[in-house]
């Protein structure tokens, strides 16, 4: 019997021993990547079996990460989906129904919380690159919106007088437009 309860304990305490020296420390949060691109086809994407363009990081993204199958857009057109994905709202039912251009004056509804505001709740730190169109007055960029990090453009690549802008302001150089 004695020596029943000592296999118990040592075997006990081994396994106990073993598993605080194998555990992984674990992250506070997930990193959060998330890739929103304009004219994306389903089939375009090595990780959705494109043969013709490569996309080997993103595959890698897809591999390890969560890959989204079903999924519909909330606009065809960029400014109604980029405000539906940044809020999770229809974005006609906020008044976001077409294409913010550089003559604008709106922008987003400021009164919409975004993902970014959110995330930055939790404890996340937040950062967009690329294109945002969702209005170029300060009150619609993105640092306005949650963002702590900004570097891209405001509207699409085709419009005119397009330039960067990281954070708030202006970067000293035009986008190449060719």
């Amino acid at each position: 019997m004695k020596k029943r309860r000592y296999h118990v304990i040592l075997t006990s305490l081994v396994l106990l021993a073993a598993s605080v020296l194998t555990a992984a420390p674990k992250s506070e949060k997930p990193n959060i990547v998330f890739i929103f691109c304009d004219d994306l086809g389903y089939g375009d994407l090595g990780c959705f079996g494109a043969k013709d363009i490569k996309t080997p990081n993103i595959d890698r993204l897809a591999d390890t990460g969560i890959k989204f199958t079903d999924f519909y857009s909330v606009s065809p057109v960029c400014t109604p989906s980029r405000a539906g994905l940044m809020t999770g709202r229809v974005p006609q039912r906020m008044g976001v129904v077409g294409v913010y251009f550089p003559e604008s004056f709106t922008g987003m509804p400021t009164n919409e919380i975004t993902i970014a505001q959110v995330l930055k709740k939790a404890g996340y730190k937040t950062g967009i690159v690329g294109k945002w169109h969702l209005g170029h007055h300060h009150q619609f960029l993105p640092l306005q919106r949650g963002f702590d990090e900004y570097f891209g453009i405001p509207y699409s690549n085709d419009m005119e007088s397009v330039v960067y802008i990281k954070g708030n302001e202006v970067v000293d150089f035009q986008v190449d437009q060719t």
